[in-house]
């Protein structure tokens, strides 16, 4: 079957309306009638919803401090400790959730694109495993094997070049080094702190690798151990090495870490104070029985709280488990519901895709070092373009 065209959420290089800079006239007119290289549409055509100028800088007084909430596993990890995948197997799996089909009349499974993509590539496809589950060798398969080549083209870009580090590289199923946190993410610390902004990490898993992770980073901050960030050393950024935890519960949320105790009972801005107060890096294992209980649906997921009327912070979300479809999403975005209310609502995500959540790519995270920086320059676009609307 012939290869469909996909579109990548949110990757469109123009936005809607023309850039202003120094030859403001030429740009807009620029702008209005060029054709976007991801999607195909002229500027004038595409949706007003979704802001795609990645280069665009916010001005200055329009720069919020920002609450990045990560994943672990299959966003700024090609690994996982819980299901014993190593880089190979963990890639591996990723594609068989980002490649499309459908069962024919026939009975017979047929792709509907070749090319991998987070979202589908027409209606009626499904991805090949939410038809057939966890499969393992995806790409060893008979059907799998056409992305064989872009398993093998990411884990080549994957590998560790240089002197073997037990913390930072990692050893593949293949016997190969590979790159354990991907450098999308120190690319990230590096790209914030050079634009001077006022930022927070916070790791969100379900995992068990946290620990480890925290130990690794704070080993770049402190020693400059990566060989592609040794200047990494030198930036002032805390580190809390103690993992905390997260759990929910019908009554309220109850935050954890060291002699930390925060709950939600009576007052869900307790929480929402809390991120938005954190500063540095550190990092929570989140309520995994709680999210089974709630049948891995956004009801019981990893919990953010937004609130559209905080003109200083921006809270965004980065997770390869971020699906338009609630029912099989990871993420509990809680909105509150008036200026300095203390009830939320619980928002859809097609509401704050590409807004305050983000779906990792993970072959383009691995693909291209500033992943992870772009897509946060859409959001905070789009989070103007939503507050806008709010408003109105």
């Amino acid at each position: 079957m012939s290869g469909v065209k996909t579109i990548r959420p949110g990757g469109c290089s123009h936005a809607k309306n023309g850039e202003k800079d120094t030859d403001e006239s030429s740009n807009k007119k620029q702008s209005e009638s060029a054709e976007c290289p991801d999607c195909d549409r002229s500027a004038e055509k595409r949706s007003d919803h979704i802001v795609c100028s990645v280069h665009l800088e916010l001005p200055q007084s329009r720069r919020r401090k920002l609450i990045l909430h990560l994943d672990l596993n299959n966003t700024i990890l090609v690994s996982d400790a819980v299901t014993k995948q190593g880089t190979v197997a963990a890639l591996d799996y990723f594609l068989s959730t980002a490649t499309w089909g459908r069962v024919n009349r026939q009975g017979s499974w047929e792709w509907l694109s070749d090319v991998p993509s987070l979202l589908p590539p027409c209606q009626g496809a499904v991805t090949y495993y939410s038809q057939f589950g966890r499969v393992q060798d995806f790409t060893g398969t008979a059907e799998g094997q056409r992305f064989c080549g872009v398993l093998k083209e990411h884990l080549s870009l994957l590998e560790w070049r240089g002197e073997e580090d037990e913390e930072l590289a990692v050893r593949g199923e293949d016997g190969r080094l590979y790159h354990w946190i991907l450098p999308a993410f120190f690319q990230l610390l590096q790209a914030l702190e050079s634009q001077h902004r006022e930022f927070c990490v916070v790791f969100r898993t379900f995992g068990t690798d946290l620990a480890r992770v925290l130990g690794a980073v704070q080993r770049v901050l402190r020693e400059g151990t990566h060989p592609l960030f040794t200047g990494l050393q030198a930036l002032p950024m805390p580190l809390n090495p103690t993992p905390g935890r997260i759990r929910c519960s019908k009554k309220n949320v109850v935050l954890s870490r060291g002699s930390e105790q925060v709950s939600t009972r009576g007052d869900e801005r307790s929480l929402y104070r809390y991120f938005s107060d954190l500063q540095g890096l550190g990092g929570f294992q989140d309520h995994f029985d709680w999210w089974a209980h709630n049948s891995y649906s956004n009801l019981g997921g990893k919990p953010i709280w937004i609130d559209p009327s905080d003109p200083e912070v921006q809270h965004i979300f980065i997770d390869d488990n971020i699906r338009l479809n609630d029912e099989d999403s990871i993420i509990t975005p809680k909105v509150f519901l008036g200026k300095a209310g203390t009830q939320t609502r619980t928002a859809l995500t097609s509401e704050l895709y590409d807004v305050n959540l983000i779906q990792t790519d993970l072959l383009r995270a691995i693909s291209d070092h500033n992943y992870f920086s772009e897509r946060i320059r859409i959001c905070e676009e789009n989070y103007e373009k939503y507050l806008n609307k709010e408003d109105g």
